[in-house]
This record gives C-alpha cells, sequence and structure tokens, in this order.
C-alpha cells in the first residue's frame, strides 16, 4: 500500500485510534468511513497460475477488451467487488491477489515492484492476453506505472489510483488516521481468512515492509519516457499520498490527465463505488 512508516508494532495503537471515539461513526464524513471488504461475484474462470515461483490466484469475469484490477498492500482481490459487475458488463474483467497477499503464495526473494509486475506479465503469459488495460489502487497503481515503464508493449491505458512514485510521496502521519488504521488492523484478519499461510502475517509484512522503506523511487526522466495513455486519480482526502506529488505525476507523464475524486479518500471504490467505477469506464471508453 504504497509504503507503510514502522508497521511493526502498530496494531495496538490502531486499535487505539478506532475505538477511542465510539459515538464518531454516526457523524462520520464519507471520506472517513471504512467500508467492508465485498465479496467476490460468482467467476466464469478462477483458478491459480504458476508465475515466477509462486501461484498467483485470479479470476475472470465478463467478456470483451481486457481489463486487469491490481489492489493495494495487505489487501487482495475482493477489494474490487462493487467494481467488477460494473466494468463486466462492457470488458473482460480479470482480478487477482499479487504474490503473498490474499490466496497467492510468496517466495522467500525480496519484494520489488519490478518483480510483482513481472507477475502480471506471467499472468496475462498464462491466460493469453497479449494486451490489457491496468486499473491499479496504491501499490496497485504503482504497478501499473511499473508496467507502463518497463512493459508498455503490454498494455492498453492505465488509471492509477492513489500512487506515488518516490517514498517522499507518503504522508508522515498516515499511520495516525483512524481510517487507514481501521484498514491495517482489518488487513491482518482478512490474510487469516485468505491466506494458504494464514499464520504468517507477520513474516509477510516484515518482506513487504522492506520494498515500502525505499521504493517506488523513479526519477522524473523516468515518468516523462512513459507512452502509454495515463490517468491519475486519487481522492481528495487520502490519507496516504501527499496531493503535490499526485499532480506533479500528472504533469510529468507525457498527456496524462488528473482526476481528483470528491469526498473520497485512499479508499474512494469502497467508499463511492458508483462514482469510482464510472470514472473508470469513462476513461477506459475514451477513443
Amino acid at each position: 500500500m504504497a509504503r507503510f512508516i514502522s508497521i511493526a508494532g502498530f496494531f495496538v495503537i490502531a486499535v487505539t485510534l478506532v475505538t477511542s471515539h465510539p459515538s464518531a461513526a454516526v457523524t462520520k464524513a464519507r471520506w472517513q468511513q471504512l467500508p467492508p471488504m465485498p465479496a467476490l461475484p460468482s467467476a466464469k474462470i478462477e483458478g491459480y497460475a504458476p508465475v515466477n515461483g509462486i501461484h498467483m490466484f485470479y479470476a475472470e469475469y465478463g467478456a470483451g477488451k481486457p481489463v486487469i484490477l491490481l489492489h493495494g498492500g495487505l489487501a487482495n482481490a475482493n477489494y474490487w467487488g462493487n467494481q467488477i459487475p460494473v466494468l463486466a458488463r462492457q470488458y473482460e474483467v480479470i482480478v487477482a491477489d499479487s504474490r503473498g497477499h490474499g490466496r497467492s503464495t510468496r517466495t522467500a526473494a525480496p519484494y520489488s515492484y519490478d518483480l510483482m509486475a513481472s507477475d502480471v506479465v506471467g499472468l496475462m503469459d498464462y491466460l493469453h492476453i497479449s494486451k490489457a488495460a491496468i486499473v491499479g489502487w496504491s501499490d496497485g497503481g504503482i504497478l501499473a506505472l511499473d508496467l507502463a515503464l518497463h512493459h508498455p508493449d503490454r498494455l492498453t491505458r492505465v488509471f492509477a489510483f492513489a500512487a506515488n512514485y518516490n517514498p517522499g510521496g507518503v504522508k508522515e502521519d498516515v499511520l495516525q488516521n483512524p481510517t487507514f488504521a481501521s484498514f491495517v488492523k482489518r488487513a491482518g484478519t482478512e490474510y487469516k481468512q485468505l491466506s494458504a499461510t494464514p499464520n504468517e502475517y507477520n513474516a509477510f509484512v516484515a518482506q513487504i515492509t522492506k520494498m515500502w522503506d525505499t521504493q517506488p523511487n523513479w526519477s522524473k526522466d523516468q515518468l516523462r519516457s512513459i507512452r502509454v495513455p495515463v490517468l491519475i486519480v486519487d481522492g481528495d482526502h487520502d490519507e496516504a499520498i501527499k496531493r503535490e506529488q499526485t499532480e506533479e505525476m500528472a504533469a510529468l507523464i507525457p498527456g496524462a490527465g488528473l482526476l481528483i475524486q470528491p469526498n473520497a479518500s485512499h479508499f474512494s471504490f469502497l467508499q463511492d463505488p458508483d462514482q469510482f467505477s464510472e470514472d473508470v469506464l469513462r476513461f477506459l471508453n475514451q477513443r
């Protein structure tokens, strides 16, 4: 999920932040809410792809040009449960759990965005998808941009929501935000429910945190080299990503658009799923 600062030992703090004001839920603004993780709809095909030494869970829906949805750090493909039925009316929608997340396995190899982007390419090869649009949230948005940098021939366009291009784009106080704290707390529970290694959550977090400490770390010239159509998107109340970096990315990537969704945070697709889906479709349907 972009990058976490000192995530180890954070869960007690998270519980305190979330429960210290029991009456706050009545008056919370939409962008302060964290709706529950959706369920995945029934898929036409689902399974595990052998990719880079892991078993990568995927599910397919609908028909048409392919669109791959990539979730954020600590999350899983279920988080796209509200968008899948809407997008699948017009497109073939593929969701997947990133390595070590959800139902997918991991190896001892150090996490990197390049490796995880390679996993996505491997999944595309396994499913015989030559090119696809990518919709990514947070870590998924970073992966979408990594693919645009290193595998542009495999992409048609990129919808990058709540991404950053270097560690300085993450707010220093993100873990003190009650909404974000709620997400981090429940991510551990969701991991135990879905993972083939339910008791290894702490080891998984330790592995991926090493990546978040230093990645992504792209240069401005690298962003200027992107030629895939890109829309940089974020919520106007994102708890994690600094607005100035969002705007900077949109300015640096040639031809990129910038969209700031109103009354939404890092979890816009849960808070206002209709708005999020409409924005994705509008971008995908552009000529």
